[in-house]
């Protein structure tokens, strides 16, 4: 540790101003400059000795600190690969560690702004599928310290998925744990540590710390509550992909259905069932915008069948996808040609949605999972077109086969080539080996969160209410798991106050999976992290978010989401006589018991 009566020492020898950490480096003193600060040499001491970070011994020699100006191409030398806009200078700072009589080897790397733009802020933003965020810059903006690690398996470079087996039938587990949210932790503890040195801050001088993500970035910021709760004070965490074995097996479930019925529709006729869908039910909220900000009213009042017969026509298209974001190989991304496409709806297809919709069940009839909501894109769905047969076939998500081929077979594989005899019950028996196999890594569904709650964590959970990727039902049953746990003595309406204080869940109408919908023009928040800073560094309690309307009839239109369990209503279209009211039926229609599974699943 470098302490007060040290750093005057060291910079008299390094020729710089000698002053006390106290009065030179800190929030409310910026007379230290970032190219003072910005030096190997100094971040070398500032390195804390073995035994003082348990488990972590920080390698010093390894330690490399420039200072980085983004508007050159001084950065693209910095080891801080970045996509921010950030435009100050700031210090790229790298350096590796080992695991206590391990003998692996794990880089980190950190940006840290100038001192007088230092807000006394640590950041961390999560990544996406099975990639951890590998930008180090993204606390910038907010005055913040941020960073990525390697994970000690070049998490920089690779997803888990690439180095997920030594070989068939061998976990590497190092990985794995790493992964799930050991790694996170550690580049929090570990971050926080040299930023608290680095700007000399006092021991009574707060550092806020805040972490972000959305889709596997949720479920690391989950991970990060759940594992790490008492690092952090700000945590915003969207359509978390946990219940990890669950979710990625959902991905073969649509296809399933479709094996299973014999019937595998034309993408033109399940968009329109989709579209039929939004129009009918977008209304019974109280205003037609192209939104169905009630889903759970239209699964109540609105039958599907009553599409049967209603026409479709679609152009021939040449589309790709790269899997909702659950992996960034080139290997998952899929190209698909449709031909143009014209007919009617089918009894046929109306089944395949049907069932999809409503959610996996074994074949004792047992509810194992929840779905995408009626009205969501069905695009784990989307059948192959054969040109040579002009025939639509079975078509696997490469984001469900994957995982279930390296994951749950332990094969090194990137898809299931078929689903030859696989059923309902194949696919509950790969949930369940996923389920126990990772049930303290991956599955990142640990509901006492009481670390972070008595740390004075605030966490902003939020989901879009047309997912097509994750099913919001999946962050609502995780919600009332937590609510069930911490408060399961008291009164739905004091569990209620008890969890709006630190934890607040937002359902957002007609939003996709981390995103707008281009399907429905509906609202999406863009201040989460303005709004969660002002919570916990003001205590301005949020009572909504806020969202604007990105296109369509009320492009521009900013309105209010409602917290959890509240829902829209409109009594016209003007924004005035909008409202948030709570719906028994309503709740209870977002509730699910999963009883092919023998124990509890949270």
């Amino acid at each position: 540790m470098m302490n007060s009566y040290i750093l005057p020492l060291y910079l008299t020898l390094t020729g710089s101003i000698a002053v006390p950490v106290s009065d030179s480096v800190s929030s409310s003193s910026n007379s230290t400059t970032l190219t003072e600060l910005c030096d190997s040499s100094y971040v070398q001491s500032l390195i804390p000795s073995n035994g003082t970070l348990l488990g972590i011994e920080l390698i010093p020699s390894s330690v490399q600190a420039v200072v980085v100006d983004p508007s050159t191409q001084d950065s693209n030398s910095s080891g801080a690969s970045s996509t921010s806009t950030y435009t100050s200078k700031y210090c790229s700072v790298t350096l590796e560690y080992t695991h206590t009589g391990k003998g692996d080897n794990v880089t980190v790397k950190y940006a840290f702004p100038s001192p007088d733009e230092f807000s006394n802020r640590f950041y961390l933003a999560g990544g996406g599928g099975y990639s951890l965020n590998s930008d180090a810059t993204g606390g910038l903006t907010y005055g913040a310290v941020s960073g990525a690690t390697s994970a000690g398996y070049d998490a920089f470079d690779y997803s888990l998925d690439e180095v997920f087996l030594y070989g068939n039938g061998s976990i590497n587990w190092d990985a794995t744990y790493m992964f799930s949210y050991q790694a996170l932790g550690e580049l929090t503890v570990v971050g926080k540590y040299l930023t608290r040195e680095f700007y000399g801050l006092a021991q009574d001088e707060k550092l806020y710390t805040y972490f972000e993500g959305c889709s596997d970035g949720g479920r690391e910021a989950m991970s990060q509550v759940q594992r790490w709760g008492d690092q952090y004070d700000g945590v915003i965490a969207g359509a978390p992909a946990f219940r990890f074995a669950q979710q990625q097996v959902l991905h073969v479930f649509s296809a399933t259905v479709e094996h299973t019925l014999g019937y595998y529709p034309p993408t033109c006729e399940l968009e329109k069932i989709v579209n039929a869908t939004i129009e009918a039910c977008d209304g019974l909220d109280g205003r037609v915008d192209g939104v169905i900000s009630r889903s759970d009213l239209c699964a109540l009042e609105f039958d599907l069948e009553s599409l049967v017969g209603q026409p479709y026509y679609c152009a021939a298209t040449t589309s790709s996808s790269l899997g909702f974001g659950f992996s960034k190989r080139d290997e998952a991304s899929q190209t698909s040609h449709t031909p143009e496409q014209s007919g009617n709806i089918t009894q046929e297809g109306i089944a395949v949605a049907k069932q999809i919709y409503d959610g996996l069940f074994n074949s004792d009839g047992e509810r194992a999972y929840f779905s995408f909501r009626i009205g969501s894109s069905l695009d784990d769905a989307d059948a192959t077109y054969n040109a040579d047969d002009d025939a639509w076939e079975l078509n696997i998500p490469s984001t469900g086969g994957l995982y279930v081929q390296k994951f749950i077979k332990l094969l090194d594989l990137d898809n299931l080539e078929n689903l030859d005899g696989v059923t309902y019950d194949t696919l509950i028996d790969w949930m369940k080996t996923g389920m126990y196999r990772y049930f303290d890594s991956l599955q990142t569904t640990v509901t006492d969160l009481t670390t972070f709650r008595d740390s004075g964590g605030k966490l902003i959970h939020y989901h879009g209410e047309s997912d097509p990727s994750i099913p919001p039902a999946s962050s609502i049953h995780y919600w009332q798991s937590v609510k069930d746990t911490m408060y399961g003595n008291l009164t739905f309406e004091d569990s209620l106050k008890q969890l709006d204080d630190w934890y607040q869940f937002y359902l957002i109408p007609g939003a996709a999976h981390c995103g707008a919908n281009d399907l429905q023009p509906g609202p999406y928040p863009e201040t989460n992290m303005e709004i969660m800073i002002n919570w916990v560094e003001n205590g301005v309690k949020p009572s909504g978010l806020n969202a604007t309307v990105s296109e369509g009839k009320y492009a521009s239109e900013n309105q209010e989401l409602c917290k959890w369990p509240t829902r829209p209503l409109w009594k016209s279209d003007n924004l005035s006589t909008f409202e948030c009211s709570f719906d028994e039926a309503s709740y209870k229609s977002w509730t699910y018991d999963l009883p092919a599974f023998k124990i509890p699943v949270y």
